[in-house]
């Protein structure tokens, strides 16, 4: 799927995919979500990791609309210390009641789109508009944090359901 070019086609896509997400959810037993897959990561921690990097990127966004340096993935990490910085998120899931995951995986997305609706164009598909991003947009960061994240966690919760157990 290519990216979104707008705000219009990052706010569709972004509930789009978060509306398919929760469609998968609502079938998941609740008994289903430790049992870890093939890799070694259960539905709870698919989805906290999921809420978690949603509201990384707000972070980074609010961070730099105060001035701030900000440091991605975040402080004391650099991208390609994702596997060290993805095991303290799940360390961090692994005793969290599922209901709270999902409830936290709503919130941040309601903050997302808070966050969508209140740019414009401008703001999210202009480049280098903070230092931080590279050659991304604001939109398409944002996207990645979302809509993307929200497609690969449903993708991976289907396969993990799956999985003979």
């Amino acid at each position: 799927m290519p990216a979104a070019q707008n705000h219009a086609e990052l706010l569709t896509v972004t509930k789009l995919e978060f509306a398919k997400l929760q469609t998968l959810l609502a079938g998941v037993d609740p008994g289903r979500v430790d049992r870890p897959d093939a890799d070694g990561w259960t539905i709870r921690e698919v989805i906290a990791h999921r809420a978690h990097w949603v509201v990384l990127f707000l972070h980074w966004r609010a961070a730099a609309l105060a001035g701030h340096d900000v440091q991605t993935p975040a402080p004391g990490y650099k991208w390609n210390q994702l596997t060290a910085y993805n095991a303290l998120v799940r360390e961090q899931a692994a005793g969290r009641d599922w209901a709270q995951v999902n409830a936290d995986l709503s919130a941040a997305h309601g903050r997302l789109l808070a966050c969508l609706e209140a740019a414009d164009d401008a703001e999210l598909y202009t480049k280098h508009l903070y230092p931080w991003m590279n050659d991304w947009t604001l939109g398409r960061w944002a996207e990645a944090a979302g809509a993307s994240h929200y497609r690969s966690a449903a993708k991976t919760i289907r396969k993990m359901l799956r999985e003979p157990g």
